[in-house]
Order: C-alpha cells, then sequence, then structure tokens
C-alpha cells in the first residue's frame, strides 16, 4: 500500500482528494492536515510513503512544510498542489524537496499519475506547467540568440541527465549502467557545466523544459 498524508486548509478539498485517491486499490489515506505545522507533524508520526501539501495554508505554508518534512530522514516524497503555473514556484517547490507540482485544475487522473510517480522515485508536473515551462525556454533561447546548451551534450550525459532529474542518485545511476561511482559523478559534473546548472531542482526543471521528463 502507499500511505499518504493530505495536507489541506479547506475541508472540502481535502475530502475530495481523499474521495480520489482511495478509489486506487494500493492508496491508503493515513492522515489529514488542515495546516502546515500540523502536516509535519502528521509526516513525523505516521511516516507515510507520499504527503500532498497545498502550497498556500495557515501557520505555515507548503513550500516551508516540505522543507521541514524533506529534512526529516527517511522523508516521505512530496506533492505540491499550487493555483500557480509559474517557474518561480516550480523552483522554491523543488528546492524544498517536491518531486511533484500538481495545479489545482488538473484532472483527477494527474492527481492519480503525480501520486503514483513520486513514490516510485519520479517526478511529475502538471501538462500545462510542463508546456509553459518548455515555451518560456524557447523564448529566452529566442530573445538571446544562443544556442540550445542540450546540443553539446553526449548520448551518455544526455542519458545521465534522464536518470538524475528522476531522482537517481550516483550509485544508483553507476549500478544501472554498470559504471564506476567517480565516472558517474565526473559525467555529472560535465554535464552539469554544460548546462550552467547548481542543483538538483535545476537540473528537474530544465529536463522539464526539455520534455526529457513530464
Amino acid at each position: 500500500m502507499i500511505r499518504i498524508v493530505l495536507a489541506d486548509d479547506h475541508a472540502v478539498m481535502r475530502r475530495g482528494l481523499r474521495l480520489v485517491l482511495e478509489e486506487q486499490k494500493d492508496f491508503e489515506v493515513v492522515g489529514e492536515a488542515s495546516d502546515g505545522r500540523e502536516a509535519v507533524s502528521l509526516a513525523e508520526r505516521l511516516a507515510p510513503d507520499v504527503v500532498v501539501l497545498d502550497i498556500s495554508m495557515p501557520h505555515l505554508s507548503g513550500i516551508e512544510a516540505a522543507r521541514q518534512i524533506s529534512a526529516k530522514q527517511p522523508s516521505p516524497a512530496i506533492v505540491v498542489l499550487s493555483m500557480h503555473a509559474d517557474e518561480a514556484y516550480v523552483l522554491r517547490a523543488l528546492k524544498a524537496g517536491a518531486r511533484a507540482y500538481l495545479l489545482k485544475e488538473s484532472p483527477d487522473t494527474a492527481f492519480i499519475q503525480a501520486v503514483r510517480a513520486v513514490s516510485e522515485g519520479k517526478a511529475y508536473f502538471s501538462p500545462v506547467v510542463s508546456r509553459l515551462l518548455v515555451e518560456d525556454y524557447v523564448r529566452q533561447l529566442q530573445a538571446r540568440d544562443i544556442e540550445d546548451s542540450y546540443e553539446l551534450l553526449t548520448p551518455r550525459e544526455r542519458e545521465l541527465l534522464h536518470l538524475f532529474a528522476e531522482g537517481k542518485s550516483n550509485k544508483d545511476v553507476a549500478k544501472m549502467l554498470n559504471l564506476s561511482v567517480y565516472t558517474v559523478e565526473t559525467h555529472r559534473g560535465n554535464l552539469m557545466e554544460k548546462l550552467n546548472l547548481h542543483s538538483v531542482p535545476e537540473l528537474i526543471l530544465y529536463a522539464v523544459r526539455k520534455g526529457v521528463i513530464c
């Protein structure tokens, strides 16, 4: 079973989300929170597999709650629900530890996909968000009249980009590709330098823009 904690300050919204989730035979909602502080407490006490956080909640925002929950080890996977299809919000959510960013207007199927994806260690973004990020990235390239840095990557680095964006560690990738951890670390450093990326959240955001992950 995938054990889930729901956090939203609107009881009607929580009830609707719970109904959607519990239609899945392998999903179990083990707790509900009406504010960010309660979400952090429940995540620590119940040790769920997934925590779903509304981005705007009293006492503690979804972003800050995500940051505190992610600081605990082992930490659950986090899905952030938001009304904002904006890169700044997406990056803040990723930096706080979220693996999925879902717009509240998304269909039930997308919500289920997001929870299932993060429970498997993958990332998930609303199609609308992904499309906006791609379009914005293309506009930036055109405005600055520069080549797409993705073309500088070797086939191996592109493969690694995909794996890192899915949340795989250096050790995981080394085992999957039958490489040494040192070799993987070297490739990772090279691709981060070529793409001018400085953190895993930035790498994930770049991968979404490029359509490497959805």
